[in-house]
């Protein structure tokens, strides 16, 4: 099963975005998103809703309970 961190990146880098453009757009620090991505943290869970509706895929996805976006 994939870490959140691991899907995380994967949605950013099918958008064909940068960390600090998906920091900026989901208005986090950059530093915190890449912590996020890197699985130093993990958001809570409001934060994790708003990753999930930017990125157009559910919790359960972001958190490996799925396979399905």
């Amino acid at each position: 099963m994939e870490k959140f961190n691991v899907r995380l990146r994967t949605c950013r880098m099918q958008k064909g975005l940068t960390q600090e453009d998906t920091a900026h757009q989901l208005g986090f620090r950059y530093s915190t998103y890449c912590r996020y991505e890197h699985g130093g943290t993990e958001p809570d869970i409001s934060e994790a809703a708003r990753i999930a509706d930017f990125f157009g895929v559910s919790l359960d996805y972001l958190a490996g309970r799925t396979d399905e976006p």
